[in-house]
């Protein structure tokens, strides 16, 4: 039944105001997603220092987050369906809450191993339920833009891990630091479980679909997203899709996890061991890889939807570009080691590897929207997978650590990159009719 005009005008305000603590509290979790993805590079030296670990035992430590965060991306769509995003989401922030504490009190190697552990389990189930939670609160023509703007919050996440990481640890002291992080992260869960409700109808206020209807827009029932397909035909619709799923998910494989090969690990150790830099210098540089995303990540999106209208285009745009960059690394590597120029690399690295973001609107587009939860999570299994194997595989190949094992890795990384843009080259725009 078509509703016009027979919702009251004080609980509509309600839920438009409302939305925003929702949003708010779920931007601040889905921060520390990110700051816990790199800040194993920023405290790599003080680790290596205390527990004396080797750069297979370094790039493993970082790498067991993505191989935890690739293998819950499928547990995190079934919880989210099941027991809630709301109750999903406040549980495990409230693990990798845990998983930090134990980081900073840790003894041992294997006692960092393990916190490391919880909290990749523990944010690994935080952006799928928040996906869920925001598509309850927003229009559908609000939805990209809240998608941005929290990728956006999250490389902020991602900038705060390097300079003001770096100066914490420095006048703090790394276990301490994660101390903090862990109280921090606690309170973040309690109010996820206080603030947080799936849906405005769990507060006697009207659902969103239902106030687009009034404003005469077609709704969107977050219901149908949910249910319809049963999970195992989805997989199989989704996996066995052909070149819907597969160019993006070989793209988004080696894109992201080049990524997390330089921004996540061996960018600041690259610069103390090759170029001398200092804690501080390594840090500046670093936050100009997040400055880069956080502009990229909204700028990818607009081009998208405003100017080329075009998912597949800005992919692949951006899939050049990032490979252009990455063969400036390969190539200039040992033979320039100003500061600025590293700061105007990095940031063209961050912007364009930015770019994305449109992966998430093109994969949405290419299934129907009963499916679109099992589609999405099945994407997002292979950048993290990605960034575990192509971390872990960084790890074995710089066990010298001097130029020559980094100029290899480097050379690695663009040659992944040409995979990947081809793959990018091959997806498709939208599911055809």
């Amino acid at each position: 039944m078509t509703l016009i005009k027979t919702l009251e005008q004080s609980k509509i305000r309600a839920v438009l105001r409302y939305r925003w603590a929702v949003f708010g509290v779920l931007a601040m979790a889905y921060f520390f997603v990110y700051f816990h993805r790199v800040s194993t590079a920023v405290v790599s030296t003080d680790l290596q220092s205390t527990f004396g670990v080797s750069a297979a035992q370094l790039a493993l430590l970082s790498s067991i987050y993505f191989y935890v965060y690739a293998i819950m991306q499928m547990p995190s769509g079934l919880l989210t369906d099941s027991l809630g995003p709301r109750k999903t989401v406040s549980f495990f922030i409230l693990l990798a809450a845990a998983g930090a504490l134990l980081t900073g009190i840790a003894s041992s190697y294997q006692m960092v191993m393990a916190g490391r552990l919880l909290i990749g389990i523990g944010v690994a189930m935080v952006y799928i339920p928040t996906m869920k939670i925001l598509a309850g609160w927003y229009r559908k023509n609000e939805f990209a833009s809240l998608s941005g703007i929290l990728l956006a919050v999250g490389n902020f996440g991602a900038l705060s891990a390097a300079g003001p990481l770096a100066w914490l640890t420095g006048a703090l002291g790394w276990q301490q630091v994660f101390i903090m992080l862990g109280a921090i992260t606690l309170l973040l869960a309690t109010g996820a479980w206080i603030i947080v409700r799936d849906r405005p109808i769990e507060m006697d206020l009207p659902a969103i679909e239902d106030i687009e209807a009034e404003e005469g827009n077609e709704p969107l029932p977050v219901s149908e997203a949910a249910d319809g397909i049963p999970l195992g035909r989805a997989l199989w619709m989704t996996f066995g899709a052909g070149r819907k799923f597969w160019p993006l998910a070989v793209w988004f494989f080696f894109t992201y996890g080049s990524i997390m090969v330089y921004q996540g690990l061996w960018a600041g150790p690259f610069f103390q061991d090759i170029l001398g830099w200092d804690r501080s210098d390594c840090g500046t540089v670093l936050t100009f890889i997040g400055l880069g995303m956080i502009l990229g990540c909204p700028t990818a999106g607009y081009i998208s939807d405003k100017i080329l209208k075009s998912r597949r285009k800005v992919l692949i745009i951006g899939a050049i570009v990032y490979t252009f960059i990455w063969a400036i690394i390969w190539i200039t590597s040992g033979q320039i080691s100003s500061v600025q120029a590293y700061m105007a690399i990095n940031f063209s690295f961050g912007f364009f590897g930015g770019f994305f973001v449109v992966s998430f609107a093109q994969i949405k587009e290419l299934f129907p929207l009963s499916m679109v939860g099992t589609s999405t999570a099945a994407l997002n299994i292979f950048p993290f997978a990605g960034g575990a194997v192509l971390q872990h595989l960084s790890g074995l190949m710089l066990t010298a650590r001097d130029l020559d094992s980094y100029r290899s890795l480097w050379l690695l990384m663009l040659i992944c990159m040409t995979i990947a843009t081809l793959a990018a080259i091959l997806s498709q725009e939208k599911a055809a009719g």
